[in-house]
């Protein structure tokens, strides 16, 4: 596909090896679109590990489901022991007996116990007792897998939309995407990798190639605004010479990693996102995303990240 033929550097090829595929490998939002089997259901460390990485509203609709289907089980549970056996149930109509038995599932699950009712008889005091013991190992495991999911760093990133090939020099052109933190915290250090991939066909066999993309800059000391990245597509880049069709044949993709130091956490952290060949724009600018307030501060508008105005780039 490319039009110097570089070879590639097989380091680079994202464990994938010379596999063709015809998809992304790494998601705009950085998780990996790879499907595994064979792994237990219910793998311990799998499990955390999908509880804390998993979005907010997912994890929160998760821990409020657990928290009604055990009081539903439970309620269940006393009223099939018999309602008589909860002194002070309002027992008015079968609804308001189960909502009774609910609710005092949910006073004893989190240890409160009103006191208006409680149990009587051996079976009920039992199963009260071990619904108090396993309120307090879930609520322990909730509070555990909250601070995890604060407490770990990450870099939130803000990548923009398209990737450009723009005018770089006076008679040539560049790859270039944009990035800004959306955190307050200092991001130092930061080093990035662009990799580009495609599809090939070599003695009639589709093969999937890898390189590695030369940067004008691959670090910066410290990210303060936004920071431009790009690679140069010159004689020596595996650019060089590329069409939008050819692209579209190869079902290019660029995976863009990123590594650098969290100065809150002092940590580091990482991000990464890709794009695919139809979201490659040839000939576009990127728009400024700073301007200059009228009391000489500097302001970052993370929504003009992705702004950018089509304009001619020269035949490369």
């Amino acid at each position: 596909m490319a039009a110097n033929n570089l070879p590639d550097d097989p380091q680079n090829d994202l464990g994938l090896g010379n596999k063709a595929v015809t998809q992304r490998v790494i998601n705009r939002d950085g998780s990996i679109n790879i499907i595994r089997k064979g792994i237990p259901y219910l793998s311990t460390f799998d499990n955390y590990n999908s509880l804390i990485t998993m979005g907010w509203g997912k994890f929160w609709f998760f821990v409020i489901s657990a928290y009604l289907l055990t009081n539903i089980l439970f309620a269940t549970i006393y009223v099939t022991l018999g309602i008589q056996n909860l002194l002070g149930a309002d027992m008015e109509s079968p609804l308001h007996q189960f909502l009774s038995a609910f609710f005092f599932s949910a006073q004893t699950l989190s240890t409160v116990g009103y006191g208006h009712v409680s149990p009587k008889g051996i079976p009920t005091n039992f199963v009260a007792a071990f619904e108090s013991m396993l309120g307090l190992l879930a609520f322990a495991i909730a509070t555990g897998l909250l601070y995890g999911r604060i407490s770990r760093p990450s870099a939130k990133i803000e990548y923009s939309d398209n990737i450009l090939v723009a005018p770089y020099t006076p008679t040539g052109s560049g790859l270039m995407l944009r990035l800004a933190s959306k955190r307050r915290t200092v991001l130092i250090d930061l080093t990035m990798e662009i990799i580009f991939s495609y599809n090939e066909e070599i003695n009639g066999k589709i093969i999937r190639r890898f390189h590695n993309l030369k940067l004008e800059r691959s670090q910066v000391s410290i990210l303060t605004l936004s920071w431009t990245v790009v690679h140069p597509i010159n004689e020596q880049s595996p650019l060089y010479g590329i069409t939008p069709e050819i692209m579209e044949a190869g079902k290019a993709s660029f995976v863009v990693l990123l590594q650098a130091f969290d100065d809150t956490f002092s940590q580091t952290v990482h991000s990464r996102t890709s794009y695919m060949y139809n979201e490659l724009v040839w000939g576009g600018k990127f728009n400024p995303a700073f301007y200059d307030e009228p009391n000489g501060l500097v302001t970052l508008d993370i929504t003009r990240i992705s702004d950018f105005t089509p304009t001619k780039i020269s035949n490369s």
